[in-house]
């Protein structure tokens, strides 16, 4: 009886061992963004913006999905760190939790996955409550851009630009990257934040390697041709301007 006790010890012992070594391995990478257009702050609202091509328009709503972060060597993340909504009204920052060490890349999905848009009703930044689901056959709008314009052709004016689609010949969700030179990668410090800021800009959205045009696009609410050319200007989107650690 004592022996079985003691190996049912040694053994608790050393999964709190190793728990607690785990632990004081990992530390924490803090997504922070900014977004701009003309290089200015964007306010919703209120303020009057110019695209490239010379239209004005004014923003109401900016919401996207970040999710499925890769970087080497690290656990698959727990949905709650691994779905991440940014919301310019609400939510413009958030933290996961990294292995400590250096790293050059971060890989990430700007959108969301084909299984996750396949499973129904969900919590968290996946909530259908956050008003960025479709329905099941259509699944979530990957990038959210409501405002207004005067070269809209659209009822009132408006722009509505709600980009998804993840089925085949239809996906949307884009494969993204940061890199960080060889000789200075990311550091991740145990028990420290290493803080990114993440510039989105939105010139950017509206030409880059497709021209977008409010006058003739106004609105795209499906997951149709227009659609897939919007989203290939998502990866000109951001830019990682600053890196820093502080303590938590």
């Amino acid at each position: 009886m004592n022996k079985i006790f003691t190996r049912w010890f040694t053994a608790c012992f050393l999964i709190l061992t190793v728990s607690i070594s785990y632990a004081q391995e990992m530390g924490t990478l803090r997504f922070t963004f900014q977004h701009i257009a003309n290089n200015q702050p964007i306010v919703l609202n209120d303020s009057s913006y110019v695209t490239p091509n010379g239209e004005s328009y004014t923003i109401k709503k900016l919401r996207y999905y970040f999710s499925n972060f890769n970087l080497t060597g690290n656990p698959v993340l727990e949905d709650v760190h691994n779905y991440q909504l940014i919301d310019l009204a609400k939510k413009t920052s958030f933290d996961i939790p990294v292995v400590a060490g250096s790293y050059e890349q971060i890989g990430f999905l700007l959108g969301v996955d084909s299984i996750r848009n396949c499973s129904g009703a969900q919590d968290g930044a996946l909530d259908p409550m956050n008003d960025m689901f479709w329905t099941w056959n259509t699944g979530y709008v990957v990038f959210k851009l409501d405002g207004s314009s005067p070269a809209s052709s659209a009822d009132r004016n408006r722009i509505e630009h709600h980009i998804g689609g993840f089925r085949f010949g239809q996906n949307v969700s884009t494969p993204l990257m940061f890199s960080w030179e060889k000789d200075n990668p990311l550091k991740i410090v145990s028990g420290k934040i290493t803080e990114i800021t993440i510039v989105l800009n939105l010139d950017q959205y509206w030409q880059s390697k497709e021209s977008i045009w409010i006058a003739k696009e106004p609105v795209c609410t499906l997951p149709d041709a227009l659609a897939k050319k919007i989203a290939s200007n998502f990866p000109y989107l951001f830019k990682v301007v600053q890196t820093k650690i502080h303590e938590n």
